[in-house]
């Protein structure tokens, strides 16, 4: 009986983790629909649901593997940001099928105001040992008018965003499901788009079949962003890749450097600046080039002329929201990658990496027209019970 126990031990021991425990992984082979093979199971689509709420949304698995970045010097509307040509070797992450819409950014808006009841009941404090659990939560809207001018429907892609305010949403999104999502990298965003095509778009290199794929100037006008998948996905199950909403990834605007071997394309260009940052896919309001797969656009989050923040009379100035066109057409959608990393690892793709974004921040906290709180799977419950009294 004994070596019967014992062999059975060894047995447990010796299997790997059940995949069926991990989001978006089975253990059997599925008989239809995507599906991306690994050692420790099946890659598959799988749905999130906001906990507390009853918005939801997909994440589609996304293979490993190398792909050529950028764009050759023949492409039609190519940019010399968009070269040298490098190889970047990507790991494999799950992608949100849509851009993050409304319904979804609106429960992490509605923070501000439980993080301010929190604050005045003395609940849930951030104190030097939990700082590391906080983000802050966007303030309200300045000028709602200019930002839901096109309308502000549960199902259409969230605008307007900061990349410091999708990088803390991410981190809320992690905390409360136990999940590691993030932005992506300049390198995963593209391997996804292109879906394993060379071409310009995803769909090949001719440019009047877009509107087949993606809302762009031609076919929206100055009518503003559409609801998402309304149009043809790419070969890996994501819409909106060209056009509808332009998506932040993590890296600042660099000109590219030619590399002799495949660079990791989960590392991100990091600059103690503010801007540029990148920001790709182009957008409702963008020329059909512009929407290319290689195609780069950087931020401008400054008050000047044409700036971001051009119209923002906030100081100092909302390190949320922008104020300003092309930034009704900019958005971001997430990635949870395949492998966790440690915690520390995950702030890095979290955390404030300017000192612009650092001053505005703190001096809002301050000032209490800012506010900031503990974020773990707790928070849902205790924000319902705010709600309940």
């Amino acid at each position: 009986m004994k070596k019967c126990l014992s062999i059975l031990t060894f047995c447990m021991l010796a299997m790997p983790a059940f995949a069926a425990e991990k989001p978006g992984l089975v253990s059997e082979k599925p008989t239809e629909g995507r599906f991306v093979e690994t050692d420790q199971g099946f890659m598959v689509p799988y749905q999130v649901t906001i906990p507390g709420t009853k918005v939801s949304f997909w994440m589609e698995p996304i293979p490993g593997g190398e792909f050529v970045m950028g764009s050759p010097e023949a492409e039609s509307g190519r940019e010399d940001i968009e070269g040298p040509q490098k190889t970047a070797k990507v790991a494999p992450f799950w992608m949100a099928r849509l851009e993050v819409t409304w319904a979804e950014y609106k429960q992490y808006i509605a923070l501000y105001g439980a993080f301010k009841s929190f604050e005045e009941k003395g609940l849930r404090p951030v104190t030097e040992e939990n700082k590391i659990d906080a983000v802050t939560a966007p303030t309200p809207l300045y000028e709602p008018s200019f930002t839901f001018e096109y309308g502000e429907k549960p199902e259409l892609p969230a605008v307007t965003i900061t990349q410091y305010s999708a990088k803390q949403y991410s981190k809320w999104m992690s905390a409360i499901t136990d999940m590691q999502f993030r932005l992506p990298t300049e390198a995963e965003w593209e391997y996804a788009c292109r879906a394993g095509s060379t071409t310009a778009f995803h769909f090949g290199d001719d440019a009047s079949k877009l509107g087949e794929y993606g809302w762009f100037v031609d076919n929206t006008g100055e009518g503003g962003q559409r609801k998402g998948g309304l149009k043809k996905p790419n070969p890996w199950g994501l819409y909106d890749m060209h056009g509808n909403v332009a998506e932040w990834v993590l890296d600042n605007l660099e000109p590219y450097e030619a590399t002799e071997k495949p660079f990791d394309g989960s590392t991100w260009v990091r600059k103690p600046k503010l801007d540029p940052r990148v920001v790709r896919g182009g957008s409702w309001e963008f020329e059909a080039y512009q929407c290319r797969s290689a195609s780069r656009l950087g931020s401008d989050s400054s008050d000047n002329e044409f700036g971001w923040r051009e119209y923002d009379p906030n100081v100092p100035l909302s390190p949320w929201w922008f104020t300003s066109d092309p930034t009704r057409g900019i958005g971001f959608r997430l990635i949870r990658p395949f492998k966790e990393v440690p915690r520390k690892q995950m702030e890095e793709a979290w955390k404030i990496d300017d000192e612009d974004t650092q001053y505005d921040v703190s001096d809002r906290l301050k000032e209490g027209r800012g506010a900031r709180g503990i974020v773990d799977k707790t928070l849902p419950d205790a924000m319902k019970a705010l709600n309940d009294k």
